[in-house]
């Protein structure tokens, strides 16, 4: 079985920095494409922006000039460095992830999810 574990969400005050983390834990053989999506409240779930196995980089327009998406495959891990934060950010943050387990199965998997609150 395959987990992705977000971490680093919290209180920000507007025009700050935070940076999120999502690891991959499991029976992983190896991790294509990583993407953070995130949801406010009332809102629907968006694309935020992804990083492939090959470290290139898609964000959305909303985000695009201050956040950052890299990985460490060492770590199995996906960071979102959030500079220049807005209320607008404010939202729950997931990874997902298209693993192939040690088992050579295709996976998608999401986290459980981290939240980021933005005060104005």
């Amino acid at each position: 079985q395959v987990q992705l574990v977000e971490s680093g969400g919290g209180l920000v005050q507007a025009g700050g920095s935070l940076r999120l983390s999502c690891t991959a834990s499991g029976l992983i053989f190896s991790i294509n494409t990583m993407l953070w999506y995130r949801q406010a409240p009332g809102k629907e779930r968006e694309l935020v922006g992804y990083i492939t196995s090959g470290s290139s980089t898609y964000y959305a327009d909303s985000v695009k000039g201050r956040f950052t998406i890299s990985r460490d495959n060492t770590k199995n891990t996906m960071y979102l460095q959030m500079d220049n934060l807005e209320a607008g950010d404010t939202a729950v943050y997931y990874c997902n992830a298209d693993v192939v387990s040690s088992g050579l199965r295709n996976l998608e998997v999401w986290g459980q999810g981290t939240l980021v609150t933005v005060s104005s």
